[in-house]
């Protein structure tokens, strides 16, 4: 079993900063987001394909990520993918503070070559995954060596989970694993960046409810 640590901090009251520090017997990560950056990223997973998703993730939805991880890769890839994952989930969470004044929704179509993709996002305060359309074997490929397709899902139901976001991504066409994995990242990316915008019309929370 486990032994998970795990260490957060909400920096300031107006910068949207956060920092996670998740230490389990399976991996040890350290990772920060600045949710009004530029896309700048430093990443260092361990896992090559992770790290290329991650880069993208932070380009196109303009999120400054810093991600420093070690995990026990030589069994399997797993544990530290979804740790980070994890990780990810609480940062966005932390660093949204109490969601006034955001956009909330945000939708986006990205093609990558013969792939497109769908993502829908709702900075909701209910964690909700649906996630369909990947072709049939996806979950089996090992891209890149060593990347299998079947973690794609298992990251996003661990951002979902974590920073309680309900997320719609569909795959409306495509052939090359590689391809198809790139454009769920970017897609996500650009919805999630239309829904943390701050929006000078919206006043307050963006509920009837008065919270998310």
């Amino acid at each position: 079993m486990s032994v998970e640590t795990i260490s957060t901090e909400h920096i300031g009251t107006e910068r949207r900063v956060a920092r996670i520090q998740r230490e389990t017997s399976e991996s040890s990560i350290e990772l920060s987001i600045n949710l009004d950056g530029t896309g700048t990223s430093d990443i260092d997973t361990s896992v090559p394909f992770y790290d290329h998703l991650l880069t993208a993730f932070a380009k196109h939805s303009l999120t400054d990520l810093t991600v420093r991880a070690k995990g026990d890769t030589d069994i399997d890839v797993h544990h530290t993918v979804e740790d980070i994952g994890i990780a990810l989930g609480q940062a966005i969470k932390e660093a949204l503070g109490t969601k006034s004044g955001i956009s909330r929704y945000g939708d986006a179509l990205v093609p990558l070559d013969e792939a497109l993709v769908q993502a829908v996002v709702d900075i909701s305060g209910r964690p909700y995954l649906v996630h369909s359309g990947e072709p049939a074997g996806f979950e089996f490929h090992l891209i890149g060596g060593h990347f299998t397709g079947s973690m794609i899902r298992h990251v996003f139901e661990a951002i979902t989970y974590n920073a309680a976001l309900t997320v719609h991504v569909r795959v409306l066409g495509g052939r090359d694993p590689h391809h198809i994995a790139e454009a769920e990242f970017k897609a996500f990316a650009r919805a999630f960046r239309l829904a943390k915008a701050l929006d000078p019309e919206v006043t307050g929370i963006p509920s009837t409810k008065g919270v998310l």
